[in-house]
């Protein structure tokens, strides 16, 4: 058996030059695909961000619809006479102002057409909430008021609400 140097130095060679470029291809193929998960996490994250950014704020709106929608019925109830009540909210939800409106005959989800309701409007988030309200004695004025104090005024006749920020 005789051995030839010349074929074994010829092949390591080939096997060296291969294992680098093999490495080199490693490396860029493992920055890729980090670049491209780290990308869809990022996406993902943000995506679910605006999703609880505006649960939050249907949360918060209903809460303070329904607070708002007690001060009106209270409001009604004392409506022969002139009565002011003056109400503190908070003036944000979920990082953004929102407008607080009343309406007569709302036609919204779960609304029969025929029922009052305190609509509020988140302005940075997608977010509507409909409270229903109950308004017997008082003709309503469909009047609007931004998040914060509001006042919720009755004439004898007429109930309106107006921002009370001042």
């Amino acid at each position: 058996m005789s051995f030839d140097s010349s074929s074994a130095t010829h092949s390591l060679e080939r096997s060296d030059t291969d294992r680098g470029m093999s490495i080199a291809v490693t490396h860029v193929l493992t920055i890729g695909i980090t670049t491209i998960l780290i990308a869809l996490l990022l996406t993902s994250a943000g995506g679910l961000l605006d999703t609880e950014t505006d649960r939050s704020a249907e949360h918060s709106l209903e809460t303070i619809g329904e607070r708002i929608a007690g001060e009106i019925e209270s409001v009604d109830r004392l409506g022969d006479d002139t009565v002011t009540i003056r109400a503190s909210h908070p003036r944000t939800v979920a990082n953004s102002g929102y407008t607080v409106e009343i309406a007569e005959n709302c036609e919204a989800p779960l609304l029969d057409g025929e029922t009052d309701c305190v609509k509020l409007t988140s302005n940075g988030a997608d977010t509507v909430v409909y409270v229903p309200v109950v308004v017997t004695e008082l003709d309503i004025d469909e009047s609007s008021a931004p998040g914060g104090t509001i006042e919720i005024s009755a004439d004898g006749n007429t109930l309106t609400i107006d921002g009370g920020n001042r």
